[in-house]
């Protein structure tokens, strides 16, 4: 279906592309933290690049969106390229920890966005069928979790081989070859300028009450995302196995991606409202098994002296991964279903914008959600991070349930053209 689409291998370049973007943070600290003899030092820099994903990320896709993906794409490879190599080179220079941040933050401003614009590139090729828009949102959702599991494992296993300066600069190389392909590939958006649309208000405004909502929605799946690794690292750690931490985080990956391809197959009718719903509460109820299953048990076991029992501590291990691994499955329906609302929710020409948006938020949220959790696992027990993963969760679902309505979330006509008759009674059922 994608190569009918592309007609070539913008799948690939698609994946690797997306590499740098979760192999960069993981790296970064890594990285500081060898050279500096401190974690604050590297959490610090490691946030700095952060910051600058969360601001750049809307500015290079409204960019890409009004001078083309292909200009700007290929500009922000490249220059994300170049700052990888300057904070590796930094760092392993040992220069001030000021010199180390600004590159760090280079690198975040000038992320290739290659997730966001291949998902607006899905919605421009599909050309208003309901159907393969479904279906091509959740092949993209399949190959983000491929990466966002990939790229941390990638940089774990070239730093145990070698450096973590060598994550980095393979990263970097990523960045400049396979990103600067998908930029150049022909399917790349031409841009569509302002001025294109001057007398129509709806093709230019961004911010509406829906798509307002599901930037609320994607950040508190951010929350979620940083307050289990939180919970996972402190948890296995508690349990005596703290390596172990990037392969149960890892499994959430995998279970969300096998879920990702469940929701390819069903069919667009079944409406996308409905479906963040169900989303919403297998996320919570998920959650919630994590919480009980595992902030007490990890408590209980340190007070009662058990994690000397190899056999308590494998079995709380297998406890918490099974845990995680459930939370996954409700992962990738909810991040497709809501790529699928912002497709109808905003206008045609910034859908790039608004898609880059979304990672900004979930960036974000991401940090805060890791910094809540870190303050409970210090003043509780390990497994109380998880607690603010169930809070997350539940305001997901409250947000789903009260603002998901069908109406609310009807598939608009694309501002950019007049959609065929046959394309609207698609558009009705799919939004209905």
């Amino acid at each position: 279906m994608a190569k009918q689409l592309t007609g070539g291998r913008v799948l690939l370049w698609s994946l690797l592309g997306r590499l740098p973007s979760a192999m960069s943070p993981i790296g970064t600290l890594l990285l500081v933290s060898r050279n500096t003899g401190s974690v604050w030092s590297g959490s610090l820099v490691a946030g700095a690049l952060a910051g600058g994903q969360a601001i750049g990320g809307p500015i290079v896709g409204r960019l890409a969106d009004r001078r083309g993906q292909r200009t700007v794409g290929l500009a922000a490879a490249l220059a994300n390229a170049a700052a990888l190599v300057m904070l590796v080179a930094a760092s392993e220079r040992e220069l001030a920890l000021g010199w180390q941040i600004a590159p760090a933050a280079l690198t975040g401003l000038s992320v290739p966005l290659v997730g966001p614009l291949s998902r607006s590139r899905w919605v421009r090729l599909a050309t208003g069928d309901a159907e393969l828009t479904s279906a091509m949102l959740s092949l993209d959702g399949i190959v983000d979790e491929v990466a966002f599991t990939a790229g941390p494992a990638l940089v774990g296993v070239l730093a145990g081989a070698a450096s973590p300066a060598v994550g980095l600069l393979t990263a970097a190389v990523l960045s400049g070859i396979c990103a600067g392909l998908f930029a150049l590939h022909p399917t790349a958006a031409p841009g569509v300028p302002a001025s294109s649309h001057p007398h129509d208000p709806s093709a230019r405004r961004l911010l509406s009450t829906p798509y307002v909502l599901l930037l609320a929605g994607t950040a508190l799946l951010g929350a979620c995302f940083g307050s289990v690794q939180v919970g996972v690292t402190a948890t296995t750690e508690a349990l005596g196995r703290p390596g172990a931490a990037g392969l149960v985080y890892g499994f959430l990956g995998c279970t969300s991606s096998l879920a990702g391809v469940v929701i390819a197959s069903m069919p667009a009718r079944q409406g996308l409202p409905a479906r963040l719903r169900a989303g919403a509460a297998l996320l919570f109820a998920a959650s919630c098994v994590l919480l009980l299953t595992n902030g007490g048990l990890t408590n209980g076991g340190l007070a009662s002296g058990g994690l000397a029992n190899g056999g308590l501590a494998n079995g709380s291990l297998a406890t918490l991964t099974a845990a995680i691994g459930l939370l996954g499955v409700a992962v990738a329906p909810q991040i497709i279903t809501i790529f699928g609302l912002v497709e109808r929710t905003v206008p045609a020409t910034r859908l790039g914008e608004a898609m880059a948006a979304l990672v900004s938020a979930l960036i974000l949220a991401q940090s805060a959600g890791t910094f809540l959790a870190g303050w409970a696992a210090d003043h509780f027990t390990p497994g109380a991070p998880f607690a603010v993963t169930s809070a997350a969760a539940a305001a997901a679902l409250v947000l789903a349930a009260c603002t998901a309505t069908d109406r609310r979330y009807r598939r608009r006509n694309d501002p950019a053209r007049t959609p065929t008759p046959g394309e609207a009674r698609t558009a009705d059922r799919a939004g209905s």
